[in-house]
């Protein structure tokens, strides 16, 4: 499989509207790319064909909702369940690598997928857990959800895996937005961040309200 014939350069014009990146993760997106095009040969990873396309719709979407969730923060954990192809956990791990991101994936080629990129990247600080999201035993002050088929019925997993007073962000479709605050009344939701690129998604970010006895 070819490369993404698609230069560093190119790769930061295509996020600006999103993220401004330094050139080490500029150039680790590049090497993302390239992973992402050679695997989805053989494992289905994303519907996206077109590099151009990747960059903008899913290094875009993620590395936007990094710069709005992580930047001028502390060190955070954070949990990106159903993590498929990586985003937005690993770009999210790139952005920002004091923090702590494991990716939760149960289909384990996808699993085996997003370690080899780990590896790739020298990703300290990012791991998998190739297992159910149930089955996951801690909490984290950040969970993280986008594209995962099953919506509905993934949304119980991803609010027991928010710690109190953690945050839950949703990279989802504009229509969506009512189910998902349905889904989690014990979270107080702020307005929606509308995602630079003309797809109706929006950025939805709730916190968990602290329990009182």
């Amino acid at each position: 499989m070819p490369g993404t014939a698609l230069t560093v350069d190119q790769i930061s014009v295509l996020l600006r509207p999103f993220a401004e990146l330094n050139q080490k993760q500029l150039a680790d997106t590049l090497i993302y790319i390239n992973l992402l095009l050679k695997w989805n040969s053989r494992v289905n990873l994303t519907a996206v064909r077109s590099p151009k396309e990747i960059v903008r719709r899913h290094f875009g979407e993620s590395f936007f909702a990094a710069r709005y969730l992580l930047s001028g923060h502390d060190a955070t954990t954070v949990i990106d369940l159903g993590s498929g192809a990586g985003f937005p956990g690993l770009p999210i791990a790139m952005f920002a690598p004091q923090t702590q991101v494991t990716l939760i994936e149960a289909q384990s080629k996808k699993a085996v997928f997003l370690s080899e990129v780990i590896r790739a990247l020298n990703l300290s600080n990012a791991r998998v857990f190739s297992q159910r999201a149930e089955t996951y035993p801690a909490t984290a002050q950040l969970v993280t959800m986008r594209a995962v088929e099953k919506f509905e019925a993934s949304m119980p997993f991803a609010t027991h895996l928010v710690a109190q007073d953690g945050k839950l962000a949703l990279m989802i479709g504009s229509s969506q937005f009512k189910q998902a605050k349905s889904l989690a009344p014990e979270f107080v939701w702020d307005d929606p961040i509308a995602v630079p690129g003309g797809h109706s998604r929006i950025l939805l970010v709730g916190t968990k309200r602290v329990k009182v006895d």
